[in-house]
C-alpha cells in the first residue's frame, strides 16, 4: 500500500483533495485582481496550472500588470526514506521545492519565499514499472498541491501590502544610490592632487 505524507514547509494546513479550486479557505477570492506571471520554465506544468487557477479565480494574468509573480526555481529530488531488513530500498521520499518572487516597479524585489512538498511511496523491486508509475502519479499530485499552497499564500497579499513593499524597496534603492554617490565623492576628495607636468623650455 502506498504511504503518502504531504508536508508543506511554513504551513500548518494540510490539504488532501486534488483539483484546481482553492480548498479549505472558504473562498477563492484574491485581493490582487491582476498580476504578471512569469517563470524560469514558462512552459512547465506548474506555471500553466497556476495561471489556470488564477484566471479561474478572477485574476487578470497579463504582462502589463504592475506586479510580477516570478517562479524562480523549481527542484525535484528523490532519496531513500527507509530500508528493508536486508538493507534494500523499501520507501522513497520525493521532494518538490519552489522558490518564487514578487517584483514591482523597475523590477524591484518586493518579496521572496519558498514552498516544499514532501511525499513517500513504497519501492517494489519486484515490480519496478508499477513503482515508476506510482512515482509519476505522485509527482503530479505534489505539483497540484504546490500550486494550491502558493495560491493560498497569494490570497493573503493585498494591493496595500504590495504598495508598502514597493515604497520600502524604493527607499532602499534610493539609500543605496546615495551611499554609492557619497562613497564616490569621498574617494575623489581623498585622491592626491597631481602636480602639473613641467615641460622643458627650449633655448
Amino acid at each position: 500500500m502506498m504511504k503518502r505524507n504531504l508536508v508543506v514547509i511554513g504551513l500548518s494546513l494540510l490539504l488532501g483533495a486534488c483539483g484546481f479550486q482553492l480548498r479549505g479557505t472558504g473562498s477563492n477570492e484574491f485581493a490582487i485582481k491582476e498580476i504578471d506571471l512569469q517563470a524560469r520554465n514558462a512552459y512547465g506544468q506548474t506555471a500553466k496550472q497556476l495561471q489556470q487557477l488564477l484566471e479561474n479565480s478572477g485574476v487578470n494574468v497579463h504582462s502589463g500588470a504592475p506586479y510580477k509573480l516570478y517562479l524562480a526555481k523549481e527542484e525535484e529530488t528523490q532519496r531513500t526514506a527507509s530500508y528493508t531488513s536486508t538493507a534494500r530500498n523499501a520507501e522513497n521520499e520525493l521532494s518538490t521545492r519552489l522558490t518564487y518572487e514578487i517584483r514591482g516597479a523597475k523590477n524591484a524585489l518586493l518579496y521572496t519565499d519558498q514552498l516544499e512538498v514532501l511525499s513517500t511511496y513504497v519501492h517494489d523491486e519486484n515490480n519496478l514499472i508499477a513503482s515508476d508509475q506510482e512515482s509519476v502519479q505522485l509527482r503530479q499530485e505534489m505539483r497540484r498541491e504546490l500550486v494550491q499552497q502558493l495560491a493560498m499564500r497569494l490570497q493573503l497579499i493585498t494591493p496595500a501590502r504590495l504598495e508598502q513593499l514597493q515604497q520600502e524597496a524604493d527607499a532602499r534603492a534610493q539609500a543605496e544610490a546615495e551611499a554609492a554617490a557619497a562613497a564616490r565623492r569621498a574617494e575623489q576628495e581623498s585622491a592626491p592632487l597631481q602636480s602639473p607636468i613641467q615641460l622643458p623650455i627650449s633655448q
